[in-house]
């Protein structure tokens, strides 16, 4: 009982082992559970169960399910650690959701241009998700040990997030990636040959060399699932500093981000298919960085701003692009939600 009450990370281990046990069922959840409904909805349909493709319904409704999970992990830290962790938590995890869903275009065109059809997209997905979970932790163990050590380096945060978010706000980082060229595929090019088509489901086979040998070859999902990781520590470069913002609390700020992203495989189907939709969400975004950003700079001038508001505002931005994205595109034809 005593080693289940010694802090870790700033928190009691029993939290973290709460934390580390609730990942760990959705995961199992996500990879047995519904692997095998998803097989005997694929055999009743009469299809191979690798070659069935999540629909959007399907997508919309177990992202609800992780959004509901992640608040009601948000409502126990509220009611074990205080409002203000609790409101920390929240404003932690609804900036981390809107990151994520303006990163769906990214992945999408990652996926085009490996070209990997939908049905195998979800396999990617996940052992990315399990990726991030690790690399987040470090970065995130990083970003704690530099905010400890170095006070200054939240000066150098706040100038990060609002040089970023006035970049955004002018229209800047809409170029799509240059997949040939990226540094994942380069690297992984000088160890490993590269098969030219897909093996299935398959991240790694053998193809004969020139002299008829049989050669390992990376395919088309590992390249892709190399990039999605590499494109997500970009992703942490922006997210981790905000975060840090808002709470230095490693308990707050790891949660908040793993349950944003746990629900990320779930979302990107839906959200893949209706991404034109939320045309304002990149400025919302925008505002929401420079807010947090100028909040940093006001904190060490004037005092850490009231957690109420910065969950007020964070929401009201963000809530406010979605619902004038909507409106805008609301004559747009609506896609099957089958």
């Amino acid at each position: 009982m005593d080693a289940l009450m010694t802090p870790w990370l700033g928190q009691p281990t029993w939290m973290w082992l709460v934390f580390i046990t609730l990942v760990v069922a959705l995961l199992a959840f996500d990879l047995g559970i519904l692997d095998r409904l998803r097989r005997r909805r694929a055999d009743a349909a009469g299809v191979a169960a690798e070659d069935q493709v999540i629909g959007i319904g399907s997508s919309l409704k177990l992202s609800a399910f992780y959004i509901a999970v992640a608040l009601a992990f948000g409502g126990w830290v509220w009611a074990t650690l205080g409002p203000a962790s609790g409101m920390a938590y929240l404003t932690g995890f609804a900036l981390e959701k809107a990151l994520a869903l303006d990163n769906v275009f990214v992945i999408s065109v990652i996926f085009a241009s490996f070209a990997i059809p939908r049905h195998l997209q979800h396999r990617v997905l996940f052992w990315g998700i399990l990726g991030v979970i690790v690399l987040r932790g470090l970065m995130i163990g990083l970003g704690t040990a530099l905010v400890t050590q170095f006070d200054w380096i939240m000066w150098i945060f706040g100038a990060f997030l609002l040089l970023t978010g006035v970049k955004l706000l002018r229209g800047g980082d809409d170029e799509a990636p240059d997949m040939a060229n990226h540094p994942a595929v380069r690297f992984l090019r000088r160890f490993l040959p590269i098969s030219p088509r897909l093996d299935g489901q398959k991240f790694l086979t053998r193809l004969p060399d020139a002299t008829g040998r049989l050669r390992l070859h990376a395919t088309p999902l590992l390249l892709a699932l190399l990039v999605v990781e590499f494109a997500d520590v970009i992703f942490a470069v922006d997210s981790i500093p905000a975060i840090f913002a808002i709470t230095q609390d490693p308990f707050i700020v790891y949660t908040s981000n793993i349950f944003a992203i746990l629900g990320l495989r779930a979302l990107y189907f839906a959200l893949a298919a209706m991404v034109h939709r939320f045309e304002a969400l990149k400025p919302a975004l925008a505002l929401v960085l420079v807010f947090i950003g100028a909040k940093i700079f006001y904190a060490q001038f004037f005092g850490k701003v009231d957690p109420a508001i910065s969950l007020t505002v964070t929401l009201g931005i963000l809530g406010g692009g979605v619902l004038l994205s909507l409106w805008r595109t609301r004559n747009d034809p609506t896609p099957d939600v089958s």
